[in-house]
């Protein structure tokens, strides 16, 4: 495991006035050397410049990348052998049991740097690739608190999106399972009754999407969260993006500020995020796992199609016919094309099923339920799917359409090669998304390599495919219509989103 570099102040550290200690950068660290000479450019976007010109407003612990070059066996080895265990961490041994019922053998990157941090009464500011176990890096420290003291509304949890809420869920409840901690879920697209009965009960943990949280503060009688004692914004970059913002600010001002211990947890720095580290949390330390804010594990082959974009559907099916059998996520840009390219797949015969954020709660969470069986070894989705969702064995992810910024991408991908497993990534470029990918190149510092498909064995699937294109076009058309006779016609209007709404993706 890579050597970590703890940087803290010494007692004549000078304050910025603000109470949050500033770090002079130490004369050698992990950005003087490059681990790869083809790695040479910044990402020119601001949100990687927030995190050199604002992140020395909390003191940091950075992964130091110098000992990677050593590739040894023998190096290898005895980094296995020196694996912390969660033990080693200060964590009790009721929930190292949990996390041994659940395969987990040995801590990750930002659990080690982070769980002790949080068990000393540190407030934190996580940052890592996706995929790094960060859920488990902020439940067991929490869990871990409420062991010792045990109190019902202990610890709120804040997700984007209901399936990442979902996801946490599970994990609280798998890792609180031998202590019998109680989680309760508050998402939009649920019956709001059903979730007030589950507060009523009181919960230990509340794991909430923040619009129907809100709803529930406000509307719900006896419900109350001036007694909490942790606070954790997960994905807290997507939170903002998605404009939760306001409904943040409302639900902060009703949460105690005295004793609270507050976790910011994401995989991305941004200027907004900063601001919400200022408002949210107090003398934080920054733990800081990822070398960059557009990292990608080193596990996953990342590569790109160039091809015309009326041949797209062609290209697609003939990867599909390649990688029958083994899991696939193809991210699109809208509802509508991800509905119809589920269609045109099952068509053809490929086991594949849309998830997208017009679909119902149950039919997304049944969705995901049967991909992660493998009853299904396909998923066509928006990007209401690229953020945080762990969904093992994911062999390969296509980007049929380009994300709108690097970001994006760079959560796309990450849904494959999670854990340590290998992956692979296909973007298609057409003529129209070339600046587009050039910078998303410019994002990763790294020319990404071509595919190459000889055009000749593409075109041998075009009789196939434009029958089943006229097939789903027709499908396509009879959703429509049901939509707009239908009860459910409103919601796709262009009315202003209520907050059940706000964490659902649009097209």
């Amino acid at each position: 495991m890579p050597a970590i570099k703890k940087r803290k102040l010494n007692g004549a550290a000078p304050s910025n006035g603000n109470g949050i200690h500033k770090v002079k950068p130490p004369k050698s660290g992990p950005y003087m050397k490059p681990s790869s000479k083809s790695i040479q450019r910044k990402a020119p976007e601001p949100a990687s410049e927030s995190e050199s010109s604002e992140g020395d407003d909390v003191e940091e612990l950075e992964k130091d990348d110098s000992d990677q070059e050593e590739g040894s066996e023998n190096g290898n080895d005895a980094a296995k052998s020196a694996k912390k265990t969660f033990a080693d961490l200060g964590v009790r041994e009721e929930l190292c049991e949990a996390c041994a019922n659940l395969k987990f053998t040995h801590p990750t990157p930002i659990q080690e740097q982070s769980i002790p941090l949080a068990l000393e009464g540190r407030d934190i500011i996580g940052l890592a690739e996706t995929g790094s176990g960060k859920t488990a890096a902020f439940v067991l420290p929490i869990l871990q608190a409420l062991m010792e003291k045990p109190q019902p509304l202990f610890g709120l949890v804040l997700a984007p999106t209901r399936e990442l809420a979902f996801q946490i869920s599970q994990q609280v409840e798998a890792l609180g399972s031998i202590i019998n901690a109680k989680c309760a879920t508050l998402v939009g697209g649920m019956d709001m009754v059903t979730q007030a009965i589950a507060l009523s009960k009181r919960p230990h943990i509340v794991v909430a999407t923040p619009g129907r949280l809100l709803d529930h503060l406000e509307n719900t009688k006896g419900f109350s969260l001036r007694h909490l004692k942790y606070l954790v914004m997960d994905e807290a970059d997507r939170l903002l993006d998605l404009d939760f913002g306001p409904i943040l600010d409302k639900i902060l001002k009703v949460l105690p500020r005295e004793g609270r211990h507050t976790y910011l947890f994401s995989a991305t720095m941004s200027t907004k995020v900063e601001n919400l580290q200022r408002a949210a949390l107090h003398n934080p330390l920054r733990v800081s796992i990822s070398t960059s804010s557009h990292q990608v594990v080193s596990t996953l082959l990342q590569r790109y199609i160039f091809l015309p974009h009326k041949h797209k559907d062609l290209y697609l099916i003939h990867l599909l016919n390649d990688a029958i059998g083994h899991p696939t996520i193809i991210f699109t840009r809208t509802v509508n094309e991800t509905q119809r390219i589920a269609i045109l797949l099952r068509t053809l015969g490929f086991g594949a099923i849309p998830l997208h954020g017009q679909l119902s709660q149950s039919a997304r969470l049944g969705a995901l339920s049967k991909f992660k069986s493998k009853s299904r070894d396909i998923m066509v989705c928006t990007d209401v799917a690229a953020r945080g969702l762990d969904i093992p064995s994911v062999d390969l992810v296509i980007n049929l359409d380009l994300p709108a910024d690097s970001k994006t991408y760079v959560h796309r991908v990450g849904r494959t090669a999670r854990a340590g497993k290998s992956g692979k990534a296909i973007s298609f470029v057409t003529q129209y998304d070339v600046e587009l990918w050039l910078r998303v190149e410019t994002a990763l510092g790294r020319k990404i390599e071509e595919e190459v498909i000889p055009k000749d064995e593409a075109m041998v699937l075009m009789d196939r495919v434009s029958e089943a294109q006229i097939v789903a076009v027709r499908e396509m058309k009879e959703i429509h219509d049901k939509r707009g006779r239908g009860k459910g016609g409103a919601k796709f209007g262009k009315g202003k989103r209520g907050r059940d709404e706000m964490d659902r993706e649009e097209g």
